[in-house]
This record gives structure tokens, sequence and C-alpha cells, in this order.
């Protein structure tokens, strides 16, 4: 089970930083990511970071100011200088495969994230 927090309402150029914690299993052997989806759209893919935590991905409209992080049995994701469109529900994911696999196996709930003057 994942589950996630950190979420919360913040002003544009301000900074959150998620949590996914991942109980009564490591992730050493997963892959983990982070996905969003905001009201009328698509899921989409945000940052994914691989079994060994040596290679990290990222969306474009997201590189250079969010960063994915992970220990044992939590996964982050960093945000910095947010913006209005990063407004979305926010959620983990894990994988025994790869950041490449089609559907992630395991899904948190998703916290809310906004952002908001």
């Amino acid at each position: 089970q994942l589950v996630e927090s950190g979420g919360g309402l913040v002003q544009p150029g301000g900074s959150l930083r998620l949590s996914c914690v991942a109980s009564g299993r490591t992730l050493d052997n997963y892959a983990t990511a982070w996905f969003r989806q905001a009201p009328g759209k698509a899921r989409e893919g945000v940052a994914c970071t691989n079994k060994g935590g040596g290679m990290t991905n990222y969306a474009d409209s997201v590189k250079g100011r969010f960063t994915i992080t992970r220990d044992r049995s939590t996964v982050y994701l960093q945000m910095d200088n947010l913006k209005p469109e990063d407004t979305a529900v926010y959620y983990c994911a894990a994988d025994r495969s790869s950041c490449y696999v089609p559907n992630f196996g395991s899904w948190g709930r998703g916290t809310q994230v906004t952002v908001s003057s």
C-alpha cells in the first residue's frame, strides 16, 4: 500500500514536498514514480526513478523545478517554483519492472496540490 502526503495550497513561486510511504515493504526492487491529473485532463507522468535510484527522468514541464528522491520505504517529490498549471491531484506509483512499463502495478490514492494566489 502506498500513502501520499504533503499536498496543500501554495502561492505561485512557492514550494511543497510530497511524500509517499510504502507500508509493509521496502521499495528497493521497485521503480517509483509520481503522476498527476488535473481536472478535465488526462493523467500524466511527472517524474520517475528506477529500481536502483540511479536514473531519474522528468516531464519537460517540470524539469529544473521538481526533484524525485527516495529511500528504502519512501519516495519524495520536491516541488519548487510552483505554477498554477501544476495544480492537480498527485499520485505515487511503484512497479517491479521499470519506469517505462505502460501501467504501474501499485498506486496511492493521491494528494491534492493547489497553486493559487
